[in-house]
């Protein structure tokens, strides 16, 4: 009798990997039995964030838009939407405001008039920007304009050669490269003869920067520090605050000297980049009571970032090298109100004649928007100057959506064609001018700590209108059709790119 076989080869490979995959089913299923509990810990531990998120973005609400956005975002993809909210959302600089009030900020207006060096009136012509401040215009200064790298960083070697008793150093951006070790041999030098020397640079900015260089800062018994880096407790793989950084660029010598405005150390800010050329920047020089008051700004910073209390030296008057008033405006996250976007709404608003912006990043909240159109609508020759090129895509493609609806409200816009545009700097009449680290976009007026040097003396004003004159003629003025002719690939990426103006 022939028995025959009831499975075939490959009836039996079939089941058994179908016996497999019931074996691995139970397997997993047995796994999230076991750990069920925690699953349903993690669920619950997101949801409370989640909550806690929504609850504190209520309570700290600056714009209806945005905190509606976070709320339907935090309610349907809160795993998403949480880890996002504590680094983009959470906005919490109390220890900062306790700083500002422990280094008297709050008191400095009287200090200066008990020391006599209050510019009355330029403070009483400008009270808002006086009282965003917490300064007011100071008297005595000699102020010089430094155009491009080459004039300013040979200016600040100098400044750093010649000091004798401190050396303040503050910048965004820092790199390991020619210049950078320019400005470590320079620091290093000093520090050997031994003048306290303060380093200090921004995490996010700063990213690439190498151990070794800040090794050698600190071999060298220079104070060295990044902004975050004693606050671990904000560190998630680098600064857990990457979307609240310190984009000012301060050297101050002696409490005397103050370089301020938008370069950084690195060789493109020399213009040795192949990729973008020259590289048209601008800073300012002052000497005089205003060079403390950026050395106030940088001690709040230097106290936040390291713990450490800077010391002053305490002289009972000042020296005053000059005969032009000048005000120090620090602004950034800790401030009460938006008051880096109202100093500049103050400034378009007081426009008569002439309001020129110079800027590198062109995405202006609505009430600066506003502040630009009412300007222009009053006949006021509005001009916004900025890059043909491009560094940061997203931001430069948001501005193109913006500079196309300045354009059909009456202000003149200008793309600089001779390299690449990074200068900070505004024009109003022939009354009152700006040098400093503020672009024209959300993250600078709200979000980054950032400082402003604001002038009123013809000197100051002339040498800027000159300045600006000859931007202007290597620059070409765009008109309505600047992005309609552009292609619609094009014109959707930059529409797409300002609904992120938020936290450009």
């Amino acid at each position: 009798m022939t028995v025959q076989p009831t499975s075939t080869p490959e009836d039996l490979t079939g089941r058994s990997l179908l016996f497999r995959t019931l074996v691995e089913d139970a397997n997993f299923l047995d796994m999230i039995a076991n750990n069920l509990g925690l699953l349903a810990g993690l669920l619950l531990v997101i949801y409370v964030l989640a909550f806690i998120c929504a609850v504190r973005e209520i309570m700290n609400s600056r714009t209806s838009q945005g905190t509606i956005a976070w709320l339907l975002s935090l309610f349907f993809i809160p795993y998403v939407t949480v880890p996002l909210y504590f680094i983009f959302g959470w906005r919490s600089f109390s220890d900062y405001k306790h700083i500002q009030h422990r280094l008297g900020r709050l008191q400095r207006s009287k200090r200066a008039e008990d020391m006599q060096l209050v510019d009355r009136h330029e403070t009483r012509d400008w009270q808002v920007l006086a009282r965003i401040a917490n300064l007011p215009f100071l008297s005595g200064n000699n102020a010089d304009l430094l155009i491009d790298g080459d004039a300013t960083f040979t200016s600040i070697f100098e400044g750093i050669a010649a000091a004798q008793q401190s050396i303040l150093v503050q910048f965004f951006t820092v790199r390991d490269d020619e210049l950078g070790n320019q400005l470590a041999d320079a620091l290093i030098d000093r520090a050997k003869d031994g003048v306290p020397v303060y380093f200090l640079f921004d995490d996010i900015g700063s990213r690439t920067l190498s151990n070794r260089y800040i090794n050698r800062l600190r071999a060298a018994g220079i104070h060295t520090c990044g902004f975050n880096e004693h606050h671990r407790y904000l560190r998630l793989l680098g600064p857990m605050r990457l979307n609240y950084r310190n984009h000012r660029k301060i050297v101050v010598t002696d409490f005397v000297h103050a370089w301020v405005g938008g370069h950084n150390v690195a060789d493109q800010y020399v213009g040795k980049s192949k990729r973008f050329g020259h590289w048209r920047d601008t800073h300012v020089k002052v000497s005089g009571p205003a060079a403390l008051a950026c050395a106030l700004s940088f001690s709040e910073d230097w106290l936040w970032a390291s713990g450490q209390k800077l010391v002053f030296p305490k002289a009972k008057e000042l020296p005053r090298p000059g005969d032009e008033p000048v005000l120090v405006m620090p602004t950034g996250p800790a401030d009460e109100l938006e008051e880096c976007s109202i100093a500049f709404a103050e400034a378009a608003a007081r426009a008569r004649k002439r309001l020129w912006i110079v800027t590198p990043y062109f995405v202006p909240s609505l009430d600066v928007q506003t502040a630009l159109f009412a300007a222009a609508m009053r006949g006021v020759d509005v001009r916004v100057l900025l890059p043909e090129k491009a560094d940061h895509r997203i931001v430069w493609l948001a501005s193109h959506s913006h500079a196309d609806l300045m354009v059909r409200r009456g202000v003149v816009v200008y793309r600089y064609r001779d390299g690449f545009l990074h200068q900070k700097v505004t024009l109003v009449d022939n009354e009152l001018c700006s040098v400093g680290t503020v672009n024209f976009d959300n993250r600078s007026f709200r979000i980054n700590f950032e400082i402003t040097l604001w002038f009123t003396h013809s000197r100051m004003i002339d040498k800027v209108h000159a300045m600006l004159e000859e931007d202007f003629s290597n620059a070409r003025q765009t008109g309505t059709d600047d992005l309609a002719n552009r292609s619609y690939a094009f014109r959707v990426l930059a529409q797409a790119a300002n609904l992120l103006s938020p936290i450009l």
